[in-house]
Formats: C-alpha cells, sequence, structure tokens
C-alpha cells in the first residue's frame, strides 16, 4: 500500500516494502537489493555481474514491477544494431513521409541482458541515453522517460564473444554488484517454492515513480558534515595518488577514479543514510559503499594482477590507510 500524498515517504518503511515484494520471487541477495534502491533514489545505472542462473534478469525485473515502472529487456547480442535499442525511422508509403518509430530503450527501467555481447555502434547508442537520458533518431533528439535506469547484466566467466565495455562507459555506471551463489537455506526455499512446474512467483506494483521522486527529496535533506565530504574526497584522490606515483615504490593502479566517483559515493551515502534510517552520512556508510562505487572505475597495473590482487583489494586498502573523521 502507497504513502498518502501528503505524508512524505520513509525510507526505511519504503525499502522493507519494496524489498519483501521482491522477495516473492528472489530470495536472498539482501545487499544487492538494498544496493539497486540506491540506485532508485539517486539515479543512477547499475552494472550486475555474477554466474550465471543466479537470478540477476529476475532480480531486476521483479524491482520493476514492485516499482510499478514500465520495464524492457534489451537481450545484447553480436548482431544488436543501435537502431534496436533506440528505435528508427519508418518510412509511409502512403503519404511518403518518415515518422520515428521509438525502440525499447523508451522505458523507465531498461535491462540490458549480457551487455557486453554486443559492438561498439551499440554501446555508443546506449551511452547517450545513460548520460543524457536521450537519444537522437533521424538527427532529432528525443528525451526519455523519467525515472529512467539502465541495469546491466554480463557473466564474468564466459568471454567468448564479449565486446568489454570502455572505461567511459563503466564510469557512467552508479554500481558495480557483485552476485555471488545463494545460502543454502535460500536454495532448499527456493526448491520448496519453485519446484513445481506449474507455480510462478507473481510481483506486485507497491510503489510508483511519483513515490520515488518524493523521496529523492529526501534523500537531498540527508546531512553530510564538511568532513565527511573531505573523507569521501580523501578516498577517491587516493585511488589518483596510487595511480600517479604508488606507494613504497609500487604502483597498484594503472588510472583512479574520475570526479563522477566523488559524486557517486557522496549521493550513495545520503540514500544509505535515508534507508537506514539515519539523518545524516557517517564514516561507516561511506566505508561500506566505497567497493561497489570504486571497484569499476580503477584499472589495475599488470604488476598488481601478477601479485593476485583484485580492484576490492585495492579498495581496501585504502580504506583502512585514509584517517576516519571524528
Amino acid at each position: 500500500m502507497n504513502a498518502p500524498a501528503n505524508t512524505p515517504p520513509s525510507g526505511p518503511a519504503w525499502a522493507e516494502r519494496v524489498s519483501s515484494e521482491i522477495g516473492k520471487a528472489v530470495l536472498g541477495q539482501h545487499a544487492i537489493v538494498e544496493r539497486l534502491q540506491i540506485a532508485l533514489l539517486v539515479g543512477g545505472h547499475v552494472l550486475l555481474e555474477g554466474m550465471p542462473g543466479l537470478a540477476k534478469t529476475l532480480l531486476v525485473k521483479s524491482l520493476g514491477q514492485a516499482m510499478g515502472l514500465e520495464f524492457e529487456r534489451i537481450q545484447f547480442t553480436p548482431d544488436l544494431l543501435p537502431s534496436d535499442v533506440v528505435g528508427t525511422m519508418v518510412y509511409s508509403p502512403r503519404d511518403g513521409s518518415f515518422t520515428p518509430h521509438h525502440g525499447p530503450v523508451f522505458a523507465n527501467l531498461v535491462l540490458a541482458d549480457e551487455i557486453n555481447r554486443s559492438p561498439a555502434k551499440v554501446q555508443s547508442a546506449l551511452l547517450e541515453a545513460m548520460q543524457e537520458r536521450q537519444v537522437t533518431i533521424g538527427g532529432v533528439t528525443h528525451k526519455l522517460p523519467h525515472p529512467f535506469f539502465v541495469m546491466a547484466t554480463q557473466n564474468p566467466v564466459e568471454q567468448e564473444g564479449t565486446y568489454p565495455l570502455p572505461e567511459a562507459q563503466t564510469d557512467r555506471f552508479l554500481f558495480k554488484l557483485l552476485l555471488d551463489y545463494p545460502a543454502d537455506t535460500d536454495e532448499l526455499e527456493m526448491l520448496r517454492r519453485w519446484g513445481s512446474a506449474t507455480h510462478a512467483p507473481e510481483v506486485t506494483a507497491i510503489s510508483s515513480g511519483a513515490e520515488l521522486l518524493a523521496l529523492r527529496e529526501a534523500v537531498d535533506a540527508v546531512f553530510v558534515a564538511p568532513e565527511i565530504e573531505r573523507y569521501v574526497l580523501a578516498l577517491v584522490r587516493q585511488t589518483r595518488t596510487l595511480a600517479e606515483s604508488g606507494r613504497g615504490g609500487f604502483r597498484p593502479l594503472a588510472f583512479g577514479a574520475s570526479p563522477r566517483a566523488s559524486l557517486a559515493l557522496y549521493q550513495s551515502g545520503r540514500a544509505l543514510a535515508l534507508l537506514r534510517g539515519l539523518a545524516q552520512v557517517t564514516p561507516d556508510l561511506v566505508q561500506e559503499i566505497a567497493p561497489e562505487v570504486l571497484r569499476h572505475r580503477v584499472g589495475l597495473t599488470y604488476e598488481a594482477e601478477a601479485e593476485g590482487s583484485s580492484a576490492d583489494d585495492v579498495i581496501a586498502d585504502i580504506v583502512a590507510t585514509i584517517a576516519v573523521p571524528s
């Protein structure tokens, strides 16, 4: 049941409603669901990475259904064309005119399934939609619906026939989320609920785009102390220091995070505070959200990869090194 129009929605209550509804179709993954809710609150796109069969597609679809948003799914393949995503001009033989035909990107929530299976032309078409919230068809610019999100999936093990996403595009994703296998209790419950071929989970709309936009105003009201602002910048700028000069003669990063990462960490911290029922951002919230914000925005050097380091290892070291404001 939606909150009354004259009552400001509560962040924790909204989060519980949405996550409970998604739980009708997807068991576990509570941290991932919370991160997706943060992305909705700040208007960010999400890259989901996990092994096949972990319900990445079902998770995003269930989120769209629970939010009452218009949902479209695009299966990315090597033969996909930009017009298959954004649309094209259709010729009318009756009067000889061309009219625009909107593609599946014209939705509130777009699932780009296996995004790394399509070539650069398709990626560039999607990039304009992600950054500008608009697409160009036949030389004419068309605004996308509001709100608008892209949630993309990719498999970490299938490299055959894939096209790695360019850094300029990965930087447009608010989060890169890593999905793991469900807990044994969740997997057992999944068998009991959906082991029958005649039963399928049903998710209904319990929120709306209007409620989401109202919650965004509440996110903007979350207080961020000057010390926390400097802490956010210190974490992000340390990635650039490690890329430029390293530490102790070792340079773990080839490039650091952009200013877009600072904004993402700042906004995500506010949204997480709202979901946790807090009036201000705390250092532990910033530390908690840092890996999802930064892991796809830094590049490891060959030396770091040879030592078996990961982006998350470097980020954890940064978090442990930078002084926490008191």
